[in-house]
């Protein structure tokens, strides 16, 4: 009796290493207390990925000045700073360490008071239904896909963010996963948005003299701008109440149809 064993192609075997070994480099970043260390050693501010003016185009067409903007994960970025100082005065920022956001408090109580911090977890928002007018994230659902359950809490984060925007609300999520890795996040039948994908090279890669082919056919020479409106419920006209007529009975209008008829 022999037992054969098929060996994976040896790309196969070079791919699933490779991925194991992106897991786990980057497996700490879903960890809340990965976070609370990093603000404790790294007080400085820092932005992930792009600065405002980098994301500001995919911004402005979407977001209103008037507009009450949460931040979710808003870290030590200088995003809603930048985004105040450029008209939007209506943000309210979150993130689940205690620390950042005492340091962020104490960086803003005179600077700028309106901006408001509160420690809050993004899969269980402490805000009424249709809350928002838009809800921005830079690197959150990112950092949240890569903890354990990375999918149940993606769904849970996503579904909170749905819950408190507004009717025709817009969610921006700023992030280095390319369409064929994020896009079936979005995806589930009771959330009703369009989505519109927008891709911005990193700031490692030179656009002055534009990309090359091979960078433009790089996906991960990119971060991608998800931007998804939420629709309006759409609302079913009621159906018109059809009189039943008892058995042999004949209205005024059935014995006028009913000369005109040609036998």
């Amino acid at each position: 009796f022999f037992l054969m064993i098929r060996r994976p192609p040896r790309s196969t075997l070079g791919r699933s290493s490779a991925a194991s070994d992106v897991y786990k480099r980057q497996a700490h970043y879903g960890k809340p207390e990965y976070w609370e260390d990093r603000y404790q050693s790294e007080p400085g501010q820092f932005d992930w990925y792009q600065k405002y003016h980098g994301i500001r185009d995919c911004f402005t067409p979407n977001i209103l000045p008037g507009h009450k903007i949460l931040n979710v994960g808003c870290g030590n970025s200088k995003l809603s700073e930048d985004m105040y100082k450029d008209g939007y005065v209506s943000i309210s920022n979150i993130d689940i360490s205690a620390t950042v956001i005492e340091q962020m408090k104490e960086k803003y109580k005179e600077e700028i008071p309106d901006l408001r911090f509160e420690v809050m977890d993004v899969k269980s928002l402490k805000y009424p239904n249709n809350s928002f007018d838009a809800v921005i994230d830079k690197g959150t659902l990112d950092s949240v896909l890569c903890g354990d359950c990375s999918s149940a809490n993606a769904a849970e984060m996503l579904g909170e963010i749905y819950r408190v925007l507004a009717v025709t609300g817009t969610y921006i999520c700023v992030s280095y996963g390319h369409p064929p890795a994020r896009k079936h996040f979005f995806e589930r039948p009771e959330w009703n948005w369009e989505l519109k994908v927008e891709k911005i090279a990193k700031l490692t890669i030179s656009t002055t003299a534009g990309l090359t082919k091979e960078e433009e056919a790089d996906y991960k020479n990119f971060h991608y701008i998800y931007i998804l409106k939420k629709k309006a419920p759409i609302i079913e006209a009621p159906k018109p109440i059809v009189e039943q007529k008892a058995e042999g009975e004949e209205n005024e209008d059935d014995k006028q149809s009913s000369n005109h008829l040609i036998y």
